[in-house]
């Protein structure tokens, strides 16, 4: 009996599966249910945003100025003491038994985590998660640990857009996406810079440049915008309009800058994992380790108090000028040990904020001997800390701008955090986010670019002279045939007198034959198998000839023309194997050929 061999619009859901038509993008009406989603998740993004500020303000006052208000509150207006080391302390203390007794996951900076849920964990998040990791972050920085509140609520925002995609029937891809959809509306209504935290999204957390989830994420954002006045005001942040008139020689100052932040940047990401092996190595469980952090804290605040909590007011005060150059290399010392050792502890903390100022009193140090108002190169020192630091240049520039609402500082700003971004990527391997993953035995690679599979065709890389098999060869000629060199194929493709594909013959159908023993002169043709052949065509895109593969468990596909059962080619694994390596030559192979050429 001869195979079926079916046309493409014939063939069954596993012998070819459903794809959308070719074009730029493979977004479908289905964005539009992510958009209506993302609605709820903005707000939900928003609201959690409001939350946390409001129970960080809650603890400050409590534990602090022993008054029960949300008011905006700074452990600074405390007076040195020794309830300035303890309650720290107390309140590593209670985070410890949180993460031990609740959940390990609410540890760290928040964003580390949130990247491992979208790899890893399916883009799936616990209740309990969303709940813990506010609270007991606004305990940790409440109670003067020198971290900002962005993380936690990109963790927070994170588990409301995962709790909510929970409740519906998603693929992991679309659970992602709303997962980073309340992660950047958090941020945005915390610091009010929407185009950043898209950016944000974008550089790393998406891991895909698809309209199928920026749409969603742009809509999550602009809805956690629109809460923002009327949850926490409207704005920017930090308005900051003085520009900066520089010499021919001023870019220059600015990679100087840049360079700086990157080597800071360097030297703050080792010295963080090293203290974290350092507490690997006490003798005591790791839940008392945020309790010796906040020990260190509470020391670090004797020194300079305003290196407690957030510090919101003091990328303020660099702003402005209001800072003398004793209390910002007092402020940059104390605050770069107190939040290494205090986020190596393995408390809950964000590092944005402590970036922004550690990267802005450094600029704003080294303005004092470049041209310009001081307060400019400490916003371009933020700026190149963050996007060198967190590897996201762009997010940097746009987040400085937005924060501040000053576009003038557009150049200076790209080319600082350009130039830090350079030195990081080359002195190290990971960032400050991505190597706490690592630590766990996990790999990821944040550069994109265009899958080759979806950028070739069949036609490219298939073998041309295929060898065939005529559908009148008798059995025991085929089981001879294969049976008399071990180099054989492992499959052939079957044709009959017309020149037509008539089906496939596989190492395994002879060695059934083989045991069976004589078949009275029967042909391949009339003993292949009736079942569906794999079939593909000229003009289709390798990611489908894979895609083929895989649902039918084959190794090789043959080409025919469309229209016809003619074999055109064929595609085999090792084929697409190879794509892999010109793809590796691309980036790998130098060649002059003008210089060959005598030009």
């Amino acid at each position: 009996m001869h195979r079926n061999v079916k046309s493409a619009p014939d063939l069954p859901n596993l012998a070819r599966p459903a794809h959308p038509p070719l074009g730029d993008f493979t977004t479908d009406a289905r964005v539009l249910v992510l958009i209506g989603m993302a609605i709820v998740v903005g707000s939900g993004g928003a609201a959690a945003a409001w939350v946390l500020l409001k129970l960080i303000a809650l603890v400050t006052n409590i534990v602090w100025l022993g008054r029960l208000s949300v008011a905006s509150a700074s452990p600074a207006d405390t007076a040195p003491g020794l309830w300035m080391v303890a309650v720290p302390a107390l309140g590593g203390l209670v985070i410890g038994l949180m993460a031990r007794f609740g959940s390990e996951k609410i540890r760290g900076h928040g964003i580390p985590e949130a990247i491992e849920a979208i790899l890893i964990g399916g883009s799936r998040m616990q209740l309990k998660v969303a709940l813990l990791k506010p609270l007991s972050s606004a305990i940790s920085i409440g109670t003067g640990g020198p971290f900002g509140a962005e993380g936690p609520i990109i963790m927070t925002g994170g588990a409301i857009g995962s709790l909510f995609a929970q409740c519906f029937h998603l693929t992991a891809a679309e659970r992602k996406t709303l997962l980073v959809s309340g992660a950047v509306a958090g941020m945005t209504a915390i610091f009010g810079t929407p185009i950043a935290a898209v950016l944000l999204a974008v550089e790393l957390l998406l891991f895909e440049w698809k309209p199928r989830s920026f749409i969603p994420v742009v809509t999550a954002v602009v809805v956690a915008a629109l809460w923002r006045p009327a949850l926490l005001g409207s704005g920017p942040l930090f308005p900051f309009k003085t520009t900066l008139d520089l010499p021919w020689w001023g870019l220059g100052a600015a990679v100087g800058v840049g360079i700086l932040a990157g080597l800071q940047s360097g030297l703050m990401t080792r010295l963080l994992y090293a203290a974290e092996d350092l507490f690997e190595r006490l003798p005591v469980h790791w839940m008392w380790w945020p309790m010796l952090g906040g020990m260190i804290v509470g020391l670090g605040g004797l020194v300079e108090p305003r290196a407690l909590g957030v510090g919101y007011d003091l990328i303020g005060d660099l702003l402005t000028g209001h800072m003398a150059v004793s209390e910002a290399s007092r402020l940059l010392l104390v605050k770069s040990i107190i939040w290494l050792l205090a986020l190596a502890s393995g408390t809950s903390g964000g590092v944005l904020a402590p970036l922004l100022i550690l990267g802005g009193t450094a600029g704003w140090l080294e303005g004092q001997l470049l041209p310009g108002d001081a307060s400019c190169w400490a916003l371009i020192g933020m700026a190149a800390m963050m996007g060198g630091t967190m590897r996201v240049p762009l997010t940097g520039v746009l987040f400085a701008i937005e924060l501040t609402g000053n576009l003038g500082l557009l150049l200076p700003l790209l080319t600082a955090t350009g130039s830090a971004y350079a030195v990081t990527v080359l002195l190290l391997k990971r960032s400050i986010l991505t190597e706490k993953i690592a630590r766990r035995g996990r790999h990821i690679l944040r550069e994109y670019s265009v899958d080759p599979f979806e950028a070739l065709r069949a036609e490219d890389v298939m073998v041309r002279n295929v060898d065939t098999l005529p559908a009148a060869m008798p059995i025991d000629d085929a089981v001879a045939f294969f049976m008399a060199d071990a180099h054989r194929h492992k499959a052939y493709p079957v044709i009959d007198a017309d020149g037509g594909l008539a089906g496939m013959v596989t190492r395994a159908d002879v060695l059934r034959w083989r045991t069976e023993g004589a078949h009275d002169r029967q042909t391949l043709g009339e003993m292949i198998s009736d079942a569906a052949v794999t079939v593909g065509h000229p003009d289709e895109v390798l990611g489908r000839i894979a895609d083929l593969m895989v649902a039918n468990e084959v190794g090789r596909v043959p080409i025919v023309e469309r229209g016809s059962r003619r074999v055109v080619g064929l595609v085999a694994r090792k084929d697409l194997l190879h794509i892999r390596s010109i793809a590796n030559g691309a980036e790998r192979d130098r060649k002059a050929y003008l210089a060959r050429q005598g030009v």
